[in-house]
């Protein structure tokens, strides 16, 4: 079965003290899910149209595993906090089986 994965680009952070909040929130919800993050920030070169901005992936056993873990409870109380404390590009990508 093919792995899920969020890939989250931050593009702005207007505000760290809701991106902290998120943070505390949503590491529960995603760890709940079987979530494993992989890359949080550190180093990027981006080329072409890439934005070398902080960079978030995080690896779930399965797509629908990654799918869930964004729709539960708990992740949407993350977000909420979050609110607009950043402008991200966040995706849900199915892995190669």
């Amino acid at each position: 079965m093919p792995k899920g994965y969020w890939v989250s680009v931050y593009r702005t952070i207007s505000d760290p003290e809701k991106l902290a909040a998120y943070n505390k929130l949503a590491r529960p919800a995603v760890q709940a899910f079987g979530g494993r993050t992989l890359i949080r920030g550190g180093r990027v070169v981006a080329h072409d149209a890439g934005i070398a901005e902080r960079t978030i992936l995080v690896e779930f056993d399965s797509f629908e595993q990654a799918v869930a873990a964004r729709e539960s409870a708990a992740y949407q109380e993350a977000l909420v906090a979050l609110s607009d404390g950043v402008e991200r590009d966040f995706r849900i990508v199915e892995g190669i089986d």
